[in-house]
């Protein structure tokens, strides 16, 4: 069976809590990304939250917000839900169900930020259309995530 590490994209980009949000916006559109991990800075990479193109649009945009002046901490998810490398790929599967995540990042024993895996990786890197098809469904329910 494939673990989190072998279908995790390894090294995601990070951003900081003190970064702007166009700075994370314009991150995610260059890189084609939908989420990009928040670390505490680049020397631990200690992960301490997650913001994602659903937290600018609803948290800034939504809002009538001005992102010149935003920070990514104002916005980001900091209950996290993780993986460690090691974990099953069905025990994450299992949480982006239960939790209605699209992704979810893999982190060592001190947090440190390894890799992240999103619905894509599922769907090209494990050869089970019925599951990622299942996945897809719970996380896309209505008044969900």
């Amino acid at each position: 069976m494939h673990t989190c590490e072998t279908v995790m994209t390894k090294n995601p980009i990070c951003c900081q809590p003190s970064d702007s949000v166009v700075k994370v916006a314009q991150w995610m559109k260059r890189e084609n990304i939908g989420s990009i991990p928040v670390i505490e800075n680049d020397q631990t990479r200690k992960l301490v939250g997650i913001v994602t193109d659903r937290d600018l649009a609803l948290k800034i945009v939504g809002q009538g917000s001005d992102p010149k002046t935003v920070q990514v901490e104002s916005v980001m998810t900091h209950k996290l839900v993780t993986c460690r490398p090691e974990d099953d790929i069905q025990r994450a599967l299992d949480m982006m169900s239960e939790h209605q995540l699209r992704r979810i990042p893999i982190v060592n024993d001190g947090n440190k930020i390894l890799g992240i895996i999103a619905q894509a990786d599922v769907a090209t890197r494990v050869n089970r259309p019925e599951k990622t098809a299942e996945i897809v469904k719970d996380i896309s329910q209505t008044g969900k995530k």
